[in-house]
């Protein structure tokens, strides 16, 4: 191991960069993520500390670990100071300027800076950091999309300062305005006279026992003034409707409201041949779910048009609106609203293919100026002219395109990728069929004005650099108007606004959508786009002459020197977890219409290259999982390898892997094993929202771990007994001590020891059997994994590995299980590997999901521990079994197995909260080893298992072992036993054993 120890190898405080991480994920002025869409981007602030502390000194006293773990602290945060972050600057100098053995007295600034690389670059977080600590910074990537992030990430606002936000804001409005201009009369404004006289007709007055009955029902809102609530006109209703009359009255005086988002649903045509009627497959028709405001559509069916209206109605409490909003379509299968016939998804996929399915407008959502809120008209209550004809549209659509040399997205999007596409068994089968008429219009003509913005640019004489950045600026902001202007997004009806096309890392088929107004003033708009853009810039513009050097190209071939790099800090693809070459052709086929022409290197082709993106793709391989396996770990080795080449003899490589499970590290970890890479430590880092992966009824591995690596200088083979296993159980003993005692446990303690012990396996160019046999990864992964929980076993229980011994297998994996997951779903393959490393068949005759006292619940591909009040009201569990039926109260003649401890438990403590009276009886009957059960008492309701109060960890509270510290009901059951241990348990099996 290098003398050369840093930071990274010795201590980094994960608790606190763990919090921060989390809570960056909520920020959002100025954030990288604001600027363009980029998938599974690490936190900002976790990328600074693994470049701070790859780059700095281990400390050599403990004082100075404690300082330096504070400076740590202060400069993991996102509002990180200018003096924080120059006395990071000036540290890592001052360590490389001992690494390179210059004088002491050399001025700092005469220090080359270390040089880091991440070679899987995406969006540009990793780079980002190392840029902003000073470094000398190289980008290498693939993906063209991520390519241009990158570039308005890391070299623009760094190259043109404060004056780039204030050109792209000038020429983003510029655009805007020429847009609304050629546009502006497909979202026209809605002028509520228009509306109030389709339903006041001749009336000029409105009846006083209307306005009275209309205040205490449900309001039904054909008419826009009904819509209105009091917040979004700051009037109640009497005023509402004074308002109404006086408006009938007065023409002159208008309210004009401006549509922001039009609510469609798709249609097929009813199976029923009796019928024929349009059927809407609407998944829900909530509008908006708010205190005291809940609005939704009410379907009606229209016996004589065949086709269904939908009526908005509101009310203060959801029974009030006196139907199920709720009550759509379900899992792809709907129901027709006339006949009542089941119009399953297989035939919704047929129509989908043959071109058949429609889509009607349901609602359109409004804002009134100077007001708050939201209106919601029904499309009973809008006059036909607000909504443009299609043909029209497509005719002006073709004008546009022949025009402008443009032409209508047809790249086709991949069918065999059913892991991220589902739009393509619905006939959605390339990605203008995403989009609406009047979007892809829209769309375009904004592609058209950003085209000719360029070029009005260079007119003006802007230096061409310059403009070259500015419309590339231009060219995201359509990009993230296309996110939020697809037949992909939805309406969210507690927040009232538009989700996005990718609200995760697929493209799925929805079956209701919210067409936005770009022109409009609510979130999504081409305003708000434009914004977003400017206050990144902003934020990132300070300029500096540190160089930044990026690359487009495979990470398995860099043209980067050999032996030249400091450190290679970076963030892979994970195996099978995210097709990003895919995904981002969403993004590429705008970016290449808009821009495409400014970089034309990187949009030439159709979509974006992949045959060299490195992923499990079976697709790709003929469907074969195993070529794709093999195919990936290939990639991977090489890329590591290209690593290992330009990287100094004493750099740093630091792996960033969130692979949930342990069997998805085998690949990586052989790869950089073979490599050439040792790895020296793991550290755990929660680097996601806590309400998004935490709140769910499921477990999740939260965190990222770091797998921080150092070239191997020398090739050795290592005797796995002699050599590899005292080193690995003397690796895994420190760390379980280490990171308990800095707060990290369950499923995150586990993977990071894992990760450490492989230190033990990876400084070895070979491992051997005493067979001879070389030992892989996999068996490698697995020894380590039955190491290091035997070594939680120790902590938990409070005893040696002899006394763990003593406790039955599924009493030590229901003590891990809970341990790691506490009551979640867990994946059946995770909750399996634990099994594995324990000893214990989870499925199958005999194992822990079978018979009437399965320990474990299988659903499908899932499983969860099952607790004491669902097992133990059962008078078998805990009783060994008997040849005979035996008279009660006698011990029964022993056959079989033992019961388990777990099994004692659990029906001991149902007994003590159902049936206290019955103990002494079933004591007697179970014969249990006092101090063994005493021993799993203590551990299952033990404080190990119990995270303390305010830890950033939430699982479901309806099924939690642990809730923000809080104990659950199975330990307070527990904390009464051990209570009373000595007279319930003790003396009953003293008494009868005397």
């Amino acid at each position: 191991m290098s003398p050369d120890r840093r930071l990274i190898e010795d201590f980094i405080p994960i608790k606190e960069i763990s919090i921060e991480s989390a809570r960056e994920k909520s920020i959002r002025k100025g954030h990288i993520s604001t600027l363009h869409l980029w998938w599974a981007r690490r936190p900002l602030v976790a990328a600074r500390a693994a470049v701070f502390a790859s780059l700095v000194a281990a400390p050599e006293t403990s004082q100075k670990r404690t300082a330096l773990s504070k400076e740590m602290i202060e400069l993991c945060k996102w509002k990180a100071g200018e003096v924080t972050i120059a006395k990071a600057k000036r540290q890592i100098l001052e360590a490389q300027r001992e690494r390179l053995n210059l004088p002491k007295d050399t001025p700092l600034n005469q220090v080359p800076p270390p040089k880091v690389l991440d070679m899987f670059s995406g969006g540009g977080a990793i780079p980002l950091e190392a840029l902003r600590l000073g470094c000398e910074t190289y980008a290498v990537e693939l993906n063209p999309v991520a390519h241009i992030i990158e570039l308005c990430t890391l070299v623009y606002p760094q190259k043109y300062g404060k004056q780039l936000a204030d050109e792209v804001e000038k020429w983003g409005n510029w655009v805007i305005e020429k847009v609304r201009e050629e546009i502006g009369d497909l979202y026209p404004a809605i002028s509520i006279n228009n509306v109030i006289a389709n339903e006041a007709k001749q009336n000029e007055a409105i009846p006083e026992d209307e306005i009275a009955s209309l205040r205490d029902a449900p309001r039904t809102l054909h008419s826009v003034p009904l819509a209105m609530t009091d917040e979004q006109l700051s009037l109640d209703l009497d005023s509402q409707f004074a308002d109404k009359k006086s408006k009938i009255q007065n023409p002159k005086s208008k309210i004009r409201l401006t549509p922001v988002a039009y609510l469609w649903t798709r249609t097929v045509k009813c199976p029923n041949p009796a019928c024929g009627a349009e059927v809407p497959l609407v998944r829900q028709t909530w509008l908006c779910k708010k205190s005291k405001k809940y609005v939704a559509l009410k379907v009606i069916p229209n016996y004589e048009t065949k086709r269904v209206e939908f009526e908005v109605v509101e009310a203060a409490t959801e029974k009030a609106l006196g139907f199920d909003p709720a009550a759509g379509s379900s899992r792809g299968t709907s129901t027709c609203r006339h006949c009542g016939t089941t119009v399953k998804g297989d035939y919704i996929k047929e129509q989908g293919k043959a071109d058949k399915i429609g889509q009607e407008l349901m609602a359109i959502v409004c804002t009134t100026l100077g007001t708050k809120g939201k209106t919601y008209l029904s499309k009973t209550a809008y006059n036909k002219t607000y909504i443009p004809d299609d043909n029209d549209l497509k005719n002006r659509l073709d004008k546009l395109c022949a025009e402008t040399s443009l032409t209508i997205p047809n790249e086709p999007i991949p069918s065999d990728d059913t892991r991220s596409f589902f739009t393509p068994l619905y006939g959605l089968d390339n990605f203008g069929k995403l989009f609406t008429s009047r979007q892809l219009l829209s769309l375009m003509t904004f592609v058209k004005w950003v085209k000719l913005a360029h070029q009005e640019i260079l007119q003006q004489g802007y230096e061409e650099g310059l403009a070259k950045a500015i419309s590339t600026y231009l060219g995201i902001m359509c990009d993230r108007l296309a996110d939020y202007n697809s037949s992909i997004t939805h309406w969210h009806n507690s927040k009232e606004l538009i989700g996005n096309t990718f609200t995760r890392q697929a493209l799925p088929m929805v079956w209701d959508f919210a067409e936005i107004n770009p022109l409009g003033n609510a979130s999504g708009n081409a305003k708000g786009a434009l914004d977003w853009i400017l206050q990144f810039i902003r934020h990132e513009s300070q300029e500096t002459s540190k160089e930044k050097i990026l690359y487009r190209s495979s990470a398995t071939s860099m043209s980067i020197e050999s032996e030249s790099l400091d450190a290679v800090i970076t963030d892979p693809p994970y195996f099978d977890s995210i097709s990003y070459a895919n995904l981002s052709d969403f993004f590429y086929i705008w970016l290449k219409r808009s821009i495409g022409h400014l970089y034309p290197e990187h949009f030439s082709s159709q979509l974006t290259p992949k045959k060299e993106e490195i992923i499990m793709e079976p697709s790709r391989h003929g469907g074969d999982k195993k070529k794709a396996a093999q195919f990936y770990e290939d990639m991977m080795h090489k890329a590591f390898c290209e690593a290992n080449r330009v990287l100094k003899s004493n750099g740093m490589m630091v792996v960033v892997y969130a692979h949930k499970t342990t069997s998805g590290w085998s690949t990586l970890i052989d790869s950089l094993r073979r490599a050439g890479f040792t790895i020296a430590e793991a550290w755990p880092l929660d680097t996601e929202m806590s309400s998004r992966l935490r709140a769910q009824n499921s477990a999740a591995l939260a965190s990222s771990i770091f797998l921080v690596s150092r070239k191997r200088i020398d090739k050795k083979i290592g005797d796995y007994i002699k050599d590899v296993r005292p080193l690995l159980s003397q690796i895994v003993h420190d760390r379980v001590k280490i990171l308990i005692a800095e707060g990290v446990t369950g499923a995150d303690l586990v993977i990071a020891c894992i990760g450490a012990g492989l230190r033990a396996y990876t400084q070895y160019d070979r491992v051997e059997l005493p067979n001879g046999d070389e030992l892989d990864a996999n068996s490698f992964l697995n020894e380590v994994q039955k190491e290091v929980l035997e070594e939680i076993l120790t902590e938990v229980l409070k005893c040696d590995k002899k006394g763990i011994s003593a406790v039955d297998k599924p009493t030590q994996y229901y003590i891990l299980g809970r341990y790691e997951y506490g009551e979640a779903i867990v994946e059946f393959d995770e909750a399996n590997t634990l099994a594995q490393g324990v000893g214990v068949e989870l499925d199958g005759a005999a194992g822990l999901t079978d018979g009437k006292l399965y320990l474990v619940k299988k659903t499908k591909n899932q499983v969860q521990l099952r607790d004491y009040t669902e097992r133990g009201a059962d008078a078998d569990l805990g009783i060994q079994k008997a040849e005979k039926q035996q008279e009660f109260n006698v011990k029964p003649q022993v056959i079989g197995t033992a019961p388990t401890l777990i099994d004692i438990l659990h029906r001991l403590l149902w007994l003590q909260e159902n049936k206290p009276q019955e103990i002494n009886n079933f004591i007697t009957l179970a014969q249990p080893d006092a101090s063994q059960l005493r021993l799993v008492a203590q551990a299952l309701g033990g404080r190990a298992l119990t995270p303390l109060a305010g830890a950033t960890e939430v699982v479901n509270p309806s099924a939690s072992l642990r809730v923000n510290g809080h104990r659950t009901k199975e330990q307070h059951q527990i904390d009464t036993l051990l209570a009373s241990w000595k007279r319930v348990v003790e003396e009953n099996l003293f008494t009868q054993r005397k």
